[in-house]
């Protein structure tokens, strides 16, 4: 059973500072290096994910590692870059992939994530619940 997205969880997601490439990402706010970034790769989407503790339920460290080789294989058929998510002392690995939406939430889903974060060129980066 999925459990439920409470609004803690919820305000943690929009506090995150998810980075990648040296860029500094927030939900809600434009990046022009994030556009940049994906102006280089020829890509007008791509999504945060990580495999990391399914339904934000801690894990071993062991495991998420584990997972998250999973979810790189998974995403082979896309340009993948390492990326991460921290607010205060909390700090996950996320990737990068560099895939349209509806193939960033097909994976987020397979990896029992609550939601991902979507990067549009031009647009502020958008919170997605799965």
């Amino acid at each position: 059973m999925r459990p439920r997205m409470t609004p803690g969880l919820r305000r943690a997601y929009h506090r995150t500072e998810y980075t990648v490439s040296g860029i500094t990402l927030r939900i809600g706010r434009r990046s022009a290096g994030m556009d940049r970034l994906l102006r280089s790769w020829n890509r007008r989407e791509a999504a945060f994910i990580t495999a990391y503790n399914p339904y934000s339920r801690p894990m071993p460290p062991g495991w998420n590692r584990r997972m998250q080789q999973r979810l790189l294989l998974a995403a082979r058929r896309w340009p993948v870059l390492p990326a991460s998510g921290q607010w205060r002392r909390w700090r996950e690995a996320h990737l990068v992939i560099l895939a349209p939406r509806p193939c960033a939430t097909v994976l987020a889903r397979r990896f029992r994530q609550h939601g991902i974060v979507m990067l549009r060129r031009g647009q502020p980066a958008l919170l997605v619940f799965t």
